[in-house]
């Protein structure tokens, strides 16, 4: 049985064009467009038709960065695959890139089986998987080429984190010239891990405790450094390289200037990052707990280096990095010492709506939203255009986007399994209406219409940005 729908009316933007047109779709694929009132887009039809007038109509967000099911500081990530994509379907993300962890001792393929184990069946949108590299040996190196060739393409190391996921320099560059052989991409966690915990040993013998100090001792030098730091290894390495979650000015400037001697390096920053600062980190009582992650929340100013970096595509992608950790029972854990409170933030959901916010703003253009949240994440990690765009035979991840709709961002009413909103109260112009899925619908006009299990695994190919 052929299924077909047209969304009509809308005004169709992706990273390149913005078009008046109608969309048919057929059996979960863009089939066609044609400018909206011509005989060919009037000769559409469809058992389903979804009026778009006065809407947007946008591929699906692509979030590259996300950790569900997570462990981490002694406890777990708050969204299940189930709840978390249910919730970035909610905001207009229709497909995630996850990461499976290796454990010290452990296999890579381990660790990914146990990450299909948690995903398969659960998730309400399409998915895939990074690699987290913890244990570089002569095994993990020859599992890097097999996971290569089943479509896990890319491999995140961190300079952060000494005793769990740390990486010295040797396996890191050990790591990046498999990388260079292989055709993978290396994600960097780029902090001075080392650094950071003499900092941290300092602050808490001083009786720093609060969350706020969590900021301070993550210094954006060595952020910086470590940016550094990775792009020189890449560059021994003859391999490309990626910085996940870039916060801090001096961390961008050194980005900039390896991409202007041309190196194949790229970068990627959050909406914390860009709408949060350390004055959340500092709210009373143990409020800042909420805004812990790593690399941290940066003085406001360095807001603009972060967006100017978009604007000149020196940062290239927004991720979210979704970590939860409720409020109640996971952040607490830290009450009395920073270094205990789980590191991440929920944000998933909000997203594409913070971006669009950009939009209105004037910190991006329109085109550059859906280029920054879609089509360069797609690209990035090998999954274009099958995602990423609206376009013949893409799939029809697609979503109705109300650009004139108000909202307030609330724990009260995201779909997020966390007990706080890190932009609680936020008031936002711009609204997710209509989101689909390969076709079906998962959100129908603000109402759930998902299914966990209708999304699938989905194996990437090489970044597209080398070829």
């Amino acid at each position: 049985m052929s299924s077909r729908t047209v969304i009509r009316g809308g005004l169709v933007v992706t990273a390149s064009d913005e078009i008046h047109a109608d969309v048919l779709v057929e059996d979960g694929r863009v089939a066609a467009l044609a400018a909206t009132g011509t005989p060919a887009a009037e000769a559409f039809s469809a058992e389903r038709v979804i009026d778009a007038s006065g809407k947007y109509v946008i591929p699906g967000g692509v979030d590259g960065h996300t950790h569900m099911e997570m462990p981490f500081g002694g406890t777990y990530a708050a969204d299940t695959f189930e709840t978390g994509t249910r919730a970035a379907a909610w905001g207009g993300t229709t497909t995630i890139v996850d990461f499976a962890v290796q454990s010290v001792g452990h296999s890579l393929r381990e660790g990914l089986d146990a990450w299909h184990a948690k995903a398969e069946g659960n998730c309400a949108i399409d998915y895939g998987f990074h690699m987290i590299v913890s244990d570089v040996n002569q095994e993990t190196l020859k599992e890097m080429d097999l996971l290569v060739e089943e479509g896990v393409t890319s491999f995140k190391q961190f300079m952060a984190y000494p005793g769990v996921f740390y990486s010295d320099d040797g396996q890191i560059l050990r790591a990046m010239q498999r990388a260079a052989g292989n055709g993978g991409l290396i994600m960097m966690h780029a902090e001075n891990g080392i650094a950071i915990d003499v900092l941290v040993e300092q602050a808490l013998a001083r009786g720093e405790t609060d969350p706020r100090f969590h900021g301070e001792v993550r210094k954006a030098l060595l952020e910086a450094e470590a940016t550094h730091r990775a792009i020189r290894l890449a560059q021994v390495a003859g391999a490309p390289l990626y910085v996940v979650h870039v916060s801090a000015t001096e961390a961008v400037a050194e980005l900039t200037r390896a991409r202007d001697e041309g190196l194949p390096v790229f970068g990627e920053t959050c909406p914390q990052y860009l709408f949060l600062s350390t004055d959340n980190l500092a709210e009373p009582g143990f409020e800042g707990a909420k805004y812990v992650c790593s690399t941290p929340l940066r003085p406001r100013e360095h807001q603009a280096a972060l967006w100017r970096g978009l604007r000149t595509n020196d940062l290239q992608v927004v991720s979210t990095d979704h970590c939860p950790f409720c409020f109640s029972g996971q952040k607490e854990l830290g009450r009395g010492d920073f270094s205990k409170i789980p590191n991440g933030m929920p944000g998933v959901e909000n997203r594409m709506d913070l971006l669009h916010q950009a939009v209105v703003d004037g910190h991006i253009g329109r085109r550059r939203w859906i280029e920054i949240a879609c089509a360069t994440p797609a690209r990035m990690f090998g999954l274009y255009p099958k995602k990423g765009t609206i376009a013949p035979g893409a799939d029809a991840d697609i979503v109705v986007y109300d650009p004139h709709a108000e909202q307030v961002l609330s724990a009260e009413t995201h779909h997020m399994n966390v007990d706080y909103s890190a932009y609680e109260g936020r008031r936002i112009t711009g609204r997710v209406e209509t989101v689909l899925s390969r076709g079906e619908p998962v959100v129908t006009e603000r109402e759930y219409t998902g299914r966990k299990g209708h999304g699938v695994y989905t194996p990437r190919a090489t970044c597209q940005y080398l070829n």
